[in-house]
Protein backbone atom coordinates (compact mmCIF):
# COMPACT_ATOMS: atom_id res chain seq x y z
CA UNK A 1 0.00 0.00 0.00
CA UNK A 2 1.39 3.39 -0.91
CA UNK A 3 2.12 6.01 1.74
CA UNK A 4 -0.64 8.41 0.65
CA UNK A 5 -3.24 5.66 0.75
CA UNK A 6 -2.16 4.72 4.26
CA UNK A 7 -2.38 8.37 5.33
CA UNK A 8 -5.94 8.52 3.98
CA UNK A 9 -6.91 5.34 5.84
CA UNK A 10 -5.34 6.64 9.06
CA UNK A 11 -7.19 9.96 8.72
CA UNK A 12 -10.48 8.09 8.17
CA UNK A 13 -9.91 6.07 11.34
CA UNK A 14 -9.30 9.28 13.29
CA UNK A 15 -12.49 10.82 11.90
CA UNK A 16 -14.44 7.66 12.71
CA UNK A 17 -13.19 7.87 16.31
CA UNK A 18 -14.24 11.53 16.54
CA UNK A 19 -17.72 10.73 15.24
CA UNK A 20 -18.16 7.86 17.70
CA UNK A 21 -17.05 10.20 20.46
CA UNK A 22 -19.62 12.81 19.47
CA UNK A 23 -22.30 10.13 19.37
CA UNK A 24 -21.40 9.13 22.95
CA UNK A 25 -21.46 12.78 23.98
CA UNK A 26 -24.98 13.19 22.57
CA UNK A 27 -26.13 10.01 24.31
CA UNK A 28 -24.71 11.39 27.57
CA UNK A 29 -26.32 14.83 27.06
CA UNK A 30 -23.00 16.67 26.79
CA UNK A 31 -22.88 20.44 26.82
CA UNK A 32 -23.79 21.84 23.39
CA UNK A 33 -20.66 23.97 23.07
CA UNK A 34 -18.53 20.88 23.72
CA UNK A 35 -20.43 19.10 20.95
CA UNK A 36 -19.89 22.01 18.59
CA UNK A 37 -16.16 22.03 19.38
CA UNK A 38 -15.99 18.34 18.53
CA UNK A 39 -17.98 18.65 15.30
CA UNK A 40 -15.70 21.55 14.30
CA UNK A 41 -12.71 19.26 14.86
CA UNK A 42 -14.39 16.66 12.62
CA UNK A 43 -14.89 19.27 9.88
CA UNK A 44 -11.22 20.23 10.09
CA UNK A 45 -10.21 16.58 9.93
CA UNK A 46 -12.43 16.14 6.85
CA UNK A 47 -10.76 19.16 5.22
CA UNK A 48 -7.36 17.52 5.80
CA UNK A 49 -8.73 14.29 4.35
CA UNK A 50 -9.94 16.20 1.27
CA UNK A 51 -6.46 17.68 0.85
CA UNK A 52 -4.86 14.22 1.01
CA UNK A 53 -7.32 12.79 -1.51
CA UNK A 54 -6.90 15.75 -3.85
CA UNK A 55 -3.12 15.48 -3.65
CA UNK A 56 -3.27 11.78 -4.48
CA UNK A 57 -5.63 12.47 -7.38
CA UNK A 58 -3.43 15.26 -8.77
CA UNK A 59 -0.27 13.16 -8.54
CA UNK A 60 -1.80 10.06 -10.10
CA UNK A 61 -4.94 10.46 -12.18
CA UNK A 62 -4.51 14.05 -13.33
CA UNK A 63 -0.82 13.69 -14.12
CA UNK A 64 -1.51 10.54 -16.16
CA UNK A 65 -4.38 12.20 -18.04
CA UNK A 66 -2.41 15.35 -18.83
CA UNK A 67 0.48 13.30 -20.19
CA UNK A 68 -1.91 11.25 -22.29
CA UNK A 69 -2.41 11.78 -26.00
CA UNK A 70 -6.17 11.45 -25.41
CA UNK A 71 -7.53 15.00 -25.51
CA UNK A 72 -10.99 13.89 -24.36
CA UNK A 73 -9.49 12.25 -21.28
CA UNK A 74 -7.55 15.41 -20.40
CA UNK A 75 -10.71 17.50 -20.75
CA UNK A 76 -12.73 15.02 -18.67
CA UNK A 77 -10.24 15.12 -15.79
CA UNK A 78 -10.05 18.91 -15.85
CA UNK A 79 -13.86 19.17 -15.93
CA UNK A 80 -14.04 16.85 -12.89
CA UNK A 81 -11.67 19.09 -10.94
CA UNK A 82 -13.59 22.21 -11.86
CA UNK A 83 -16.85 20.54 -10.81
CA UNK A 84 -15.41 19.64 -7.40
CA UNK A 85 -14.31 23.21 -6.78
CA UNK A 86 -17.61 24.63 -8.00
CA UNK A 87 -19.45 22.34 -5.55
CA UNK A 88 -17.25 23.58 -2.69
CA UNK A 89 -18.30 27.18 -3.26
CA UNK A 90 -22.05 26.49 -3.56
Amino acid sequence: MDDQKQQIINRLKIIEGHIRGVQRMVEEDAYCIDLLNQTRAIQQALAKLDALILSRHLHHCVTTAIRSEDIAERERVLAELLQVFENIHH
